[in-house]
């Protein structure tokens, strides 16, 4: 088993719903030989410094999540996309350390698989920017105001998708184009969403 994170320990003891859960995951993500880290407030296991999964919690399940999960076989169909915008990472929820248990052959199959196409260097081929739907709240206001359009254009595809995909999550008209209206300082100071 490989080194523990302390502040996973914390993050484990922390969560009294899903503790053992938790721990149940990390002990056989541990004999995989991943390192333990803590990213964005979770736990993340990596491969030579490559992010490979996450452990994390939520209120109806906890979940494991493979990165490059689009990329693992699945003829059980065990792996689920997480939202549709979701283009790589795939989950796996668990209720119960009896679940976890009983799916362990398969878990040990997967992390070993993650690790093989890190190790591999594959990548997982996104959806280029052009290929989001652009809301036509947007579309309005980056054909009324130049200097918007050309800070859009300017930011990095990933805090492109990151807007495209706010924007367009509002069912209503009128959420939309409060949400564009929000976020247009942001824009024009060449900012992602989460900057």
């Amino acid at each position: 088993m490989n080194k523990t994170n302390p502040s996973v320990d914390g993050f484990i003891r922390k969560d009294k719903q899903w503790q053992g859960e938790l721990q149940a995951l990390r002990t056989i993500i541990l004999d995989g030989g991943l390192t333990e880290e803590v990213k964005w407030r979770v736990p993340c296991y990596t491969f030579n410094g490559k992010n490979v999964l996450f452990i994390g919690r939520f209120k109806e399940a906890c979940v494991l999540s493979f990165v490059k999960g689009v990329l693992l076989k699945d003829p059980k169909h065990l792996l689920i996309q997480q939202t549709e915008n979701s283009q790589s990472v795939r989950v796996i929820r668990f209720t119960s350390v009896a679940e976890i248990e009983k799916l362990k052959p398969a878990l040990k199959a997967f992390i070993q698989e993650a690790i093989d196409i890190e190790k591999a260097g594959l990548k997982v081929k996104l959806k280029t920017v052009s290929e989001f739907k652009v809301p036509e709240e947007f579309q309005a206001k980056l054909d009324e105001l130049p200097a918007l359009k050309k800070a859009f254009t300017a930011l990095t595809p990933g805090r492109q998708r990151g807007y495209l995909l706010h924007f367009a999550g509002a069912k209503q008209s009128a959420t939309r184009s409060a949400r564009v209206e929000k976020w247009m300082k942001h824009i024009l100071k060449g900012k992602g969403i989460d900057d």
